[in-house]
């Protein structure tokens, strides 16, 4: 036997060549078996560790969750009492810190729950109204108060020695908004709230939306402001060339009951201030943008253009339009398009509290529920919109 050659454990003769494959061979069985376990016991401790990360989390939740989680009272109990009347668990009841501050007495109602009075809120605010592009604010007490200086603050320049003259004093206008009862009646069998499997919660929201959304969109357009807000068809109305504060200035046609050329919509965008036209947007009904969307500058191109993408405004002369229905029609010396910005020119008051009375007597065999809010509507820069009007001056 040479010196290269070595005896394997059954007495064969090998050569190291073939003893370090064996031996490399078996060295690497054995790293793959320990492996293997070293890999079993971090899944495991990864396990734990993940399932604790999950406890940690549970405990220490984010603010909105955990608020969700906190309304889950006041929302289990607000169910029951629209099903059944059972006002045991809404009876002193606070929601600290959420939309609805606190409960009030049965014979006034309940406040909602915060998630149905989002899911109300949600719809009035995307709603074609003018509260889609007005200025919104809630209000604790029966009225809001807008402070307005329509008047240029004095100033001039200086030196070092010379006399300074006195500049002019602002004047300070103050516009106050009354809230007013909003309400809607929807009504429902009580062989359906006794279904389990109805969403009642769901539906109500539904019913109180659309009541609000319709009486809300008419009354900032047409509301007199007696029980109601004021729209802004309700205000006088004056040539822009003379306008004063007070009054809505408006650009004639030149037709009587026309529309006439595209000139007119271009008079009524330069009529605003340029302080204005950066947030300015068109409102009319459908009828109205019927007349409009025909129009065509000089060149044969049209002024209207329909929105890029789904969810966007249709554009005038690349300012937004608003669909509003309760804008009036074209017609002699009316004014059935306004432009301007909105959310300068209007204001929304409301207090953000909604309550729900259930009458189960009144029309017995449904059951009623009496909703209502407070809001209150009305113009607040009388220099942020200008109307066009279909007359001759």
């Amino acid at each position: 036997m040479t010196k290269t050659e070595t005896k394997s454990r059954t007495g064969e003769d090998v050569s190291p060549a073939e003893e370090l494959r064996t031996a490399i061979s078996g060295f690497v069985s054995e790293f793959k078996t320990f492996s293997t376990g070293v890999d079993a016991k971090l899944q495991k401790q990864e396990d734990r560790m993940n399932k604790l990360d999950r406890k940690t989390m549970m405990a220490g939740r984010p603010a909105l969750a955990s608020a969700a989680a906190d309304d889950a009272p006041h929302q289990k109990a607000f169910g029951a009492y629209l099903r059944t009347g059972d006002d045991d668990g809404l009876r002193g009841l606070s929601l600290e810190g959420k939309a609805m501050s606190t409960t009030v007495a049965a014979d006034g109602g309940y406040l909602v729950d915060p998630q149905t009075a989002e899911a109300i809120q949600s719809t009035l605010s995307s709603t074609a109204s003018i509260r889609a592009i007005a200025t919104v604010v809630n209000v604790d007490a029966t009225s809001y108060d807008v402070l307005v200086d329509h008047t240029e603050l004095g100033a001039g320049w200086a030196t070092e020695v010379g006399t300074v003259d006195e500049t002019d004093s602002p004047q300070i206008d103050r516009i106050s908004i009354a809230l007013h009862e909003l309400s809607a009646l929807p009504k429902a069998s009580q062989r359906l709230l006794d279904d389990s499997a109805f969403d009642i919660e769901g539906w109500l929201a539904g019913r109180i939306a659309d009541k609000f959304a319709r009486s809300e969109a008419d009354a900032f357009v047409n509301g007199d402001g007696v029980d109601k807000p004021r729209g802004i068809m309700s205000y006088p109305t004056v040539d822009n060339d003379v306008w004063t504060w007070g009054n809505l200035g408006y650009v004639p046609t030149g037709v009587d009951g026309g529309l006439g050329a595209a000139d007119a919509i271009i008079d009524l965008v330069y009529a605003l201030g340029a302080e204005y036209r950066a947030g300015a947007a068109f409102v009319m009904n459908s009828r109205t943008a019927g007349l409009v969307r025909k129009l065509k500058d000089a060149d044969g191109r049209f002024l209207w253009s329909d929105g890029l993408a789904a969810g966007e405004p249709a554009r005038l002369l690349g300012y937004p339009v608003l669909i509003a229905e309760d804008m009036p029609d074209a017609g002699s010396d009316t004014t059935p398009v306004a432009f301007g910005d909105f959310s300068a020119g209007y204001t929304v008051a409301e207090r953000p509290d909604l309550r729900v009375l259930r009458d189960p007597f009144s029309a017995k065999p449904h059951v009623l529920f009496y909703a209502t809010k407070r809001v209150g509507g009305a113009v607040s820069d009388f220099a942020a919109i200008k109307l066009l009007k279909f007359g001759t001056s």
